[in-house]
C-alpha cells in the first residue's frame, strides 16, 4: 500500500482565499496525495478568553479574532474542494467544532483530520463517527491513557481510524519526534500508523517512511519568512518536492525487497570486478608459494579465485613464472 502524503496547508493563507488557490495548485504540482485545511468557525469554537499559542499576529487583537480572519465561507470551502478536485488531489480539512464537521459534510469530503488538541473532545468524536467517514487522528498531546480511551470510544462506535505519531511543538527538535512511537503505536492499536510532522526538516519523515509509517503529514509554506502561527515548523513547496520524491523511492525499494540467496544478475559484473591469483615477483621453478608471494588481480576466471590463496600456500610451482602471471593448476607439481 502506498503512503499516504498529506501536505497541511493551515492558516498559511492567511486569511486570503487567492493564497489557499495558490497553495492548491503549488502542491499539485508535487507528488502529494492531500492537500489539508483548517475549518474554523470562531463562534462555534473559541472564545475572546482564548489566549495564543505564541504572539504572532499584531492585526489580531484575540486568538478569537484570528479564527474569525481565517474562515471561509460554504461557498468558498465548495470552491477550493472543487479545485482540488480538478488538479486530481485529495481536499481534507480538521474541523474544530460540530459546526465545522456538518459544514464540512456539505462538500461530501472523504475523511476528516482530528487535530491533537480534539483527541479528548469526545462530542467532536461522536459527531465525526456519525458520519462514518474515516478519521486521522494526530497524537501530539495525548498520553497513552487519553489515546486508550478515545480508541475504545471509536471502536464502540464502529469508526474507521489510523493515529499519527505527532509532537505539538513547533519546530519539533530532533529529541522530541518520538519515531520510536511508530512501532509502539503499531502493536498497541493494531490500525493504520502514520506520523505529523512539524520538525521543518525533510529527514524526520523519511525516517518515518522507513520505520513504517503509512501517513506522512506536515505544514507547507511558500516560504519561511511568511506571517503565521506554523511558518517555523513548514517546508517549502521545493522541498516538498524533494521529500515526496524521496517517499516515493523509498516504497519502490520497499516494493521490491533483494534476494542476497540469488546474485545471478551480477554475473557479468562480478567476472570484471572479482579477481585471481597472480605471483608479484619473479619466481622460479621449485619455488614454493608463500602468502607474501601473492597478488589478486583483475579479471576473475583467469586462474585459480583469490577466494582459495590458501589452497596455493606451501604448494611447489613447476615453472618460472614473470612477475604479475595468473596462477594456474597447471603451475603446480
Amino acid at each position: 500500500m502506498s503512503v499516504k502524503i498529506i501536505a497541511e496547508i493551515g492558516q498559511a493563507h492567511n486569511g486570503s482565499l487567492g493564497m489557499a488557490h495558490a497553495y492548491i495548485d503549488a502542491l499539485s504540482q508535487t507528488e502529494v496525495d492531500t492537500v489539508k485545511f483548517q475549518t474554523h468557525i470562531a463562534e462555534a469554537e473559541s472564545s475572546i478568553y482564548e489566549p495564543f499559542r505564541v504572539q504572532f499576529s499584531k492585526q489580531d487583537a484575540t486568538r478569537y479574532d484570528y479564527w474569525k480572519r481565517m474562515e471561509f465561507t460554504i461557498e468558498q470551502w465548495e470552491g477550493l474542494k472543487q479545485h482540488c478536485d480538478e488538479k486530481g488531489i485529495e481536499f481534507m480539512s480538521s474541523p474544530f467544532s460540530n459546526a465545522a464537521v456538518d459544514l464540512l459534510e456539505k462538500l461530501d469530503v472523504n475523511c476528516f483530520k482530528v487535530g491533537s488538541g480534539e483527541v479528548t473532545n469526545f462530542l467532536l468524536l461522536e459527531r465525526l463517527a456519525q458520519t462514518s467517514k474515516p478519521l486521522v487522528i494526530s497524537s501530539g498531546m495525548s498520553s497513552f491513557e487519553e489515546l486508550d480511551k478515545t480508541v475504545d470510544f471509536l471502536k464502540s462506535r464502529d469508526a474507521e481510524f489510523s493515529i499519527l505519531q505527532c509532537t505539538t511543538s513547533y519546530p519539533t527538535r530532533p529529541e522530541q519526534y518520538g519515531l520510536n512511537m511508530i512501532t509502539e503505536l503499531k502493536a498497541r492499536y493494531n490500525v493504520p500508523i502514520g506520523f505529523s510532522d512539524h520538525s521543518s526538516n525533510i529527514e524526520t519523515s523519511i525516517a518515518a517512511v522507513t520505520l513504517g509509517a503509512e501517513i506522512i503529514e506536515f505544514h507547507a509554506i511558500f516560504n519561511k519568512e511568511m506571517f503565521g502561527p506554523d511558518v517555523s515548523s513548514s517546508l517549502t513547496i521545493e522541498e516538498i518536492k524533494v521529500l515526496t520524491k524521496a517517499i516515493r523511492n523509498i516504497e519502490k525499494a520497499n516494493a521490491n525487497p533483494v534476494n542476497k540467496n540469488d546474485n545471478s544478475s551480477f554475473k557479468k559484473l562480478k567476472a570484471i570486478f572479482e579477481k585471481s591469483l597472480a605471483v608479484n615477483k619473479d619466481l622460479n621453478a621449485g619455488h614454493i608459494i608463500a602468502f607474501s608471494d601473492l597478488e589478486a588481480k583483475k579479471p576473475a576466471n583467469k586462474g585459480i579465485s583469490a577466494t582459495n590463496f590458501k589452497d596455493v600456500i606451501g604448494k611447489t610451482i613447476s615453472r618460472d613464472m614473470k612477475k604479475w602471471e595468473f596462477l594456474t593448476k597447471q603451475d603446480f607439481k
